[in-house]
């Protein structure tokens, strides 16, 4: 396993992600005169794009995880060495952090801030443990030719159907809590996001070989791991 390279696409996506991310909400809010509806579908389709784009780009060098959920379950399952668990996490946290910096220092923003935009309470909760699961599902179960286009739409649809806008990612929860952007999550918010997310990772987990028929689960144990390339 090539570490340093794998480590800097998970650095470099992860950065690009939230870039696209925090970038488009804050171009969305200048140009949307206060609607809401448009600055949000604005920022669903930059996020969309993007997605796509960063998944095939990088998904071959280090399987595109950009999310500490994802990674951790690829790790379960033994498609991700345990031991290179810690540093994808580390450089995903990084990544989002300098991804957040970059979309302020693109927009003449302050690099530094911390986001006051409140997101909590059950239903906010349960949208992310919701975004998550189905996140983590389509990783598991989509062909791998469709992986990127899947995700990305799934995304793009749950930015709509949660109450949390769909982050489904403990990276993107701390690249927005250091970001006072359209995007943002105030600090205080942000636990309750990453247990949901990791919550619906793991119901995830155990749904994905239910869904599966037994001769196929059966083979599936019986062959060695897939490359983590083909997932997000």
């Amino acid at each position: 396993m090539d570490l340093p390279r794998k480590l800097l696409a998970e650095l470099l996506g992860t950065a690009l992600l939230l870039a696209v991310v925090i970038g488009s909400g804050v171009m969305a809010e200048r140009l949307s005169g206060g609607n809401m509806a448009v600055a949000l579908l604005a920022n669903t389709l930059a996020t969309v794009g993007g997605l796509y784009v960063l998944i095939e780009l990088f998904g071959p060098v280090s399987g595109a995880h950009f999310n500490p959920a994802v990674s951790a379950v690829m790790a379960w399952r033994g498609e991700l060495p345990r031991t290179a668990l810690p540093p994808y996490v580390v450089a995903q946290l990084t990544g989002a952090v300098l991804g957040a910096w970059l979309a302020h220092a693109m927009f003449d923003l302050p690099l530094l801030q911390v986001a006051t935009r409140t997101r909590s309470g059950m239903g906010q909760w349960i949208a992310e443990g919701v975004a998550t699961f189905g996140l983590l599902l389509v990783i598991l179960r989509a062909p791998p030719a469709r992986v990127a286009a899947m995700v990305a739409a799934y995304i793009g649809a749950a930015y709509w159907f949660t109450a949390s806008t769909s982050f489904a990612n403990p990276a993107a929860v701390v690249g927005r809590m250091v970001s006072d952007s359209f995007a943002g999550i105030a600090p205080a918010s942000a636990p309750g996001f990453i247990v949901a997310e990791l919550i619906g990772a793991a119901v995830a987990l155990l749904v994905h070989p239910l869904l599966s028929p037994p001769r196929a689960a059966g083979r599936e144990a019986a062959s060695p791991p897939s490359s983590p390339a083909r997932h997000v």
